[in-house]
Formats: C-alpha cells, sequence, structure tokens
C-alpha cells in the first residue's frame, strides 16, 4: 500500500470509532430510562447468583477435613510458637532485674 492509501484509512478509523462510541452511549441513554423495577432486578441479581453458584467447584468431604486439619495445625504451631517466644522474653526479662 501506498502512504497516501494508509493515510486516507487512518481518519476512516476514527470516524467509525467515533460513530461507534456515539452508539454505544445512546444505547447507554435508553438501559438507564428504561430502568426495571427494584424487585426484578433483585429477583434477576439472585438468579445470577444462582447460576454462579452452580459454576463452582465446590471440595469434596475429604478435601474440607484435610484443609480443616491443616488450618486448625497451623493456629496450634503459630500459638506454641509466640506462648515460647514470650516465656523466653519474660525470662530474659525477669533475669535482667
Amino acid at each position: 500500500m501506498t502512504k497516501k492509501k494508509e493515510e486516507a484509512k487512518i481518519p476512516e478509523k476514527v470516524e467509525k470509532k467515533k460513530a461507534k462510541e456515539k452508539e454505544v452511549k445512546k444505547d447507554t441513554k435508553k438501559k438507564k430510562e428504561e430502568k426495571e423495577n427494584i424487585f426484578r432486578r433483585l429477583a434477576h441479581f439472585f438468579k445470577g447468583v444462582k447460576t454462579e453458584g452452580k459454576r463452582i467447584k465446590w471440595p469434596t468431604k475429604k478435601d474440607m477435613v484435610k484443609y480443616s486439619l491443616a488450618a486448625i495445625f497451623f493456629i496450634v504451631f503459630c500459638a506454641a510458637f509466640f506462648y515460647i517466644i514470650d516465656v523466653i522474653l519474660a525470662l530474659l526479662h525477669t533475669l535482667g532485674k
């Protein structure tokens, strides 16, 4: 392609893009004007929530037990770790007096 043809296409693309943006703005204005009843919108929202809930891959019972035990073990480990640190610092504090 020659440079002139390429230069001619650029304004056409810009014009098309601007026309498309105007159409989108008109569509959004129409949508705002045509708002549904609040209860219909809520019903639509909860239907969406329900369909998304069906798409979730829920963990199996075995996985849940495994994750729960890992969380409990981690909590007990952290509690014991900080308890030991606290006892050591308390002993050092009493020895310093």
